[in-house]
């Protein structure tokens, strides 16, 4: 293996030396800058026929390959790990959780799809030969359905942690399960209630020889059990303000002995990026369209991808943005084939979104919402969620008013299908 994840109090070294090392900033020296690419073994026996859509083709091994060409893109920018779910995670804009059938785990949770396992040894060894660890989450809550009960819930975890073990990587973090404080988990308290998760991280120490383990909960969530057994405190940063994030890690940094924070999953919201690092703790971002809807563009793309990946170099001290050369606003969601049984998910992108008040949203010259928070999206719900516009025609003009701190104002426009 070319890639040792080693922890040293509440800092990363890869083989040895702290992570980004190598720059002159060594502000950020330790940290582990992550995305969910919860996807990158997605599957679905119930059918792949729906995933055919936006413009591209779904295929299991054809999606993790594409993962895997995008990576040195990403790596570039500063990111150094990637969440990845043997269930995956909710494609939440279109599709119902429940009538996904993405569970490898087979015979109790003694045996595990051996295609999941191939998909999966491709990434891990990818991201290995690139410098990259990848934070493995066992359970997501709407596949536990599959699982019968907690014994099948611990066979799962054992079977997995042993695979991991048996395969030698170096450049794991497991994830026990993603949010374990879910409705999902309710009828499963080995994951659903403190004692029981305590006791499946030992159970996944063991049985991976000791990797480092943790599990996040919801938004917000925090349990100082979990947290004071885990090897890395894992905490999710998604609809909160900027004052509730701060108070959240706050909670993390207390846990002595020290021991790393990350957030492996927020929003495409860079205000947090700069709360978490500022305070020492890892950031994820979290592109619940772009990276989480079958089939995933898993590239950078224009938008939140690309500002996202700005941002981070510039934070992290790998690079300063020309904002000559970029441009600071892009309407999202307008774009040709992104769309899904007519509906559109449309939101404003922005470099800089701390620098905005409020955006008013126009529809062919109509003001059609307004959104005060980031996110800047329309129908927004919380910082990476938001309900649909139905029926937007191609052709279609829409426009952001974007209504500046500084009590200036930018104008930005897409047409629909373009």
């Amino acid at each position: 293996m070319k890639t040792t994840l080693t922890i040293q109090e509440d800092k990363f070294l890869i083989n040895g030396q702290y992570t980004y090392s190598e720059i002159k900033d060594t502000r950020c020296a330790g940290f582990l800058m992550n995305a969910r690419f919860i996807q990158g073994v997605f599957d679905d026996a119930s059918g792949r026929e729906r995933y055919q859509r936006f413009g591209r083709v779904f295929d299991p091994e054809k999606n993790t390959d594409d993962l895997i060409q995008a990576l040195p893109e990403w790596y570039a920018c500063g990111l150094r790990a990637i969440t990845v779910g043997f269930q995956g995670g909710g494609p939440a804009f279109t599709i119902n959780n429940q009538t996904i059938i993405n569970n490898p785990y087979r015979n109790h949770g003694t045996e595990i799809d051996p295609a999941y396992l191939a998909r999966m040894d491709r990434l891990i060894t990818a991201c290995d030969e690139l410098g990259m660890v990848v934070i493995v989450s066992l359970l997501y809550g709407a596949q536990t359905r599959f699982l019968a009960d907690d014994q099948e819930i611990e066979n799962a975890v054992v079977t997995a942690c042993t695979w991991l073990k048996e395969q030698g990587y170096t450049n794991v973090i497991i994830e026990i399960a993603n949010e374990n404080d879910v409705y999902d988990f309710k009828d499963r308290p080995i994951i659903h209630q403190d004692y029981g998760v305590v006791h499946l991280m030992e159970k996944a120490r063991e049985a991976s020889g000791h990797m480092p383990v943790g599990c996040s909960g919801t938004g917000g969530y925090f349990s100082e059990a979990v947290a004071r057994n885990s090897d890395v405190i894992l905490i999710h940063g998604n609809s909160q303000s900027r004052t509730q994030l701060y108070h959240l890690i706050q909670k993390a940094k207390k846990i002595r002995p020290l021991r790393p924070i990350v957030i492996n999953e927020d929003s495409p919201s860079i205000g947090a990026m700069r709360i978490a690092m500022s305070n020492g703790v890892s950031w994820g971002y979290y592109n619940n369209f772009t990276k989480q809807e079958p089939p995933a563009d898993w590239h950078i793309l224009p938008g939140e991808d690309e500002y996202f990946a700005l941002r981070m170099k510039e934070e992290l001290g790998i690079g300063k943005i020309d904002p000559t050369q970029v441009d600071h606003f892009r309407l999202c969601g307008l774009e040709k084939d992104l769309v899904y049984e007519n509906k559109r998910f449309i939101r404003l992108a922005a470099l800089y979104p701390e620098q905005i008040d409020y955006v008013e949203f126009y529809r062919s010259g109509e003001l059609y919402d307004t959104a005060y928070d980031e996110v800047y999206m329309v129908h927004a719900v919380v910082n990476y969620y938001q309900l649909p516009v139905m029926n937007v025609q191609d052709g279609e003009i829409w426009r952001a008013v974007i209504h500046l701190g500084d009590c200036s104002t930018v104008t930005c426009e897409a047409v629909a299908g373009e």
